[in-house]
């Protein structure tokens, strides 16, 4: 693909996500737009989840689908998947990846490293 033309976010993972029925899943692919995603968690104080992860991470690539499937058992939640090298500045903190952020009016308060379906489902649930 040219330069430019490449494809970021969740299409640039080329994995056959499942489709987001609620308008509650978001990408962010550059680190403006994830800025302005912080941004609005903190104004608008939605309960919301960020997985921060990795194009090459295999980890990643094996939670995704679920994290995406799960973005339509709870649509009162805000889902954001941010690839650390398309928002290298604003993920400079993360050290692991999969990280999820768990955020409650406006503030996280919860972070959970690693992949495993159940434990993200009792995290949301929790969180939700």
């Amino acid at each position: 693909m040219a330069e430019g033309k490449q494809k970021k976010g969740l299409e640039g993972t080329g994995l056959d996500l499942p489709k987001n029925r609620y308008g509650n899943l978001k990408s962010a692919s550059t680190d403006q737009n994830l800025k302005h995603i912080l941004t609005d968690i903190k104004t608008s104080k939605t309960p919301a989840v960020i997985n921060y992860g990795a194009s090459w991470c295999g980890v990643c690539s094996q939670i995704l689908p679920s994290f995406c499937k799960l973005s339509n058992n709870f649509p009162k939640l805000s889902f954001i998947y941010a690839d650390i090298d398309e928002c290298p500045e604003t993920t400079l903190h993360i050290r692991y990846t999969p990280t999820f952020h768990f955020y409650r009016d406006g503030e996280r308060v919860d972070e959970m490293f690693g992949a495993g379906e159940e434990r993200l489902h009792d995290r949301l649930w929790l969180h939700s």
